[in-house]
């Protein structure tokens, strides 16, 4: 039995080093699958797909999952976002719609979840952050009202990590923006303010955090173990669901 293809998709981004981050995180996690599902003869394909900006699309990556046979291989869909709103919601069951791809399962996003949050405090303190320093949590950003309720309990799990308040902010979608929320913790009488990235990669809106006037930007979340195991269980998960499904 083959074991299902897992389809990687992201957002898609103009910066050369956020398109090289995603090839990076998907060859980790082809990595960590190594060892295949149970109950399948093989380790599973894993392909990247994107939702904008470049390609290609979740729709053309599995219209072209087949085997030499010309059989169509399983997939399981893994949005790589951190919050789900219009593009997990609308985007990607529409192009697995449009891909009449016969057999694929979408998994929820990757976030929230407590890994994301262990991984940002560790950013924040490799961007110089200490105990005492404010911090704003700061998000694309979504007109979806269930995205930004993501981000708010995404936000409550990095105050709880850190054991203090954030304070939420949007680079591109929604208010407040950041360097309005940065402004208005200095005028607070914040000693020092520190930007919790809950980006995925680099890009234009990464870039957007370093002219918001803090005292330090942490780095997108990226590659990190923890996102890779994420990413490997949401798959597995689905998978071994598949598997047992065909078995009966």
């Amino acid at each position: 039995m083959t074991a299902p293809a897992l389809v990687l998709v992201a957002h898609g981004t103009r910066s050369t080093k956020g398109v090289q981050m995603i090839a990076a995180l998907a060859e980790a996690v082809a990595k960590d699958l190594g060892a295949g599902v149970p109950g399948t003869e093989e380790k599973p394909w894993v392909r990247t797909a994107f939702v904008d900006v470049l390609g290609p699309s979740p729709a053309e990556v599995l219209r072209d999952l087949a085997t030499p046979a010309g059989d169509s291989v399983p997939a399981v869909v893994v949005p790589a976002f951190l919050a789900s709103g219009y593009h997990v919601y609308q985007d990607v069951p529409r192009e697995v719609s449009e891909s009449g791809h016969p057999a694929t399962v979408v998994t929820p996003a990757m976030g929230p979840d407590p890994a994301l949050a262990r991984i940002m405090k560790m950013r924040l303190r490799a961007a110089g952050w200490t105990p005492g320093d404010a911090v704003v949590f700061a998000a694309a950003g979504s007109s979806d009202a269930r995205a930004r309720q993501d981000v708010r309990r995404a936000a409550a799990l990095l105050a709880e990590r850190l054991g203090t308040g954030v304070r939420i902010a949007y680079v591109a979608t929604g208010a407040p923006r950041v360097p309005e929320v940065v402004a208005e913790l200095r005028a607070a009488g914040a000693r020092r303010v520190f930007v919790a990235s809950y980006l995925l990669a680099h890009g234009l809106f990464q870039q957007r955090l370093h002219e918001a006037g803090a005292d330090g930007v942490a780095e997108p979340i990226g590659v990190h173990p923890a996102v890779v195991r994420l990413i490997a269980d949401r798959y597995r998960a689905a998978a071994r669901e598949m598997v047992r499904a065909r078995a009966r």
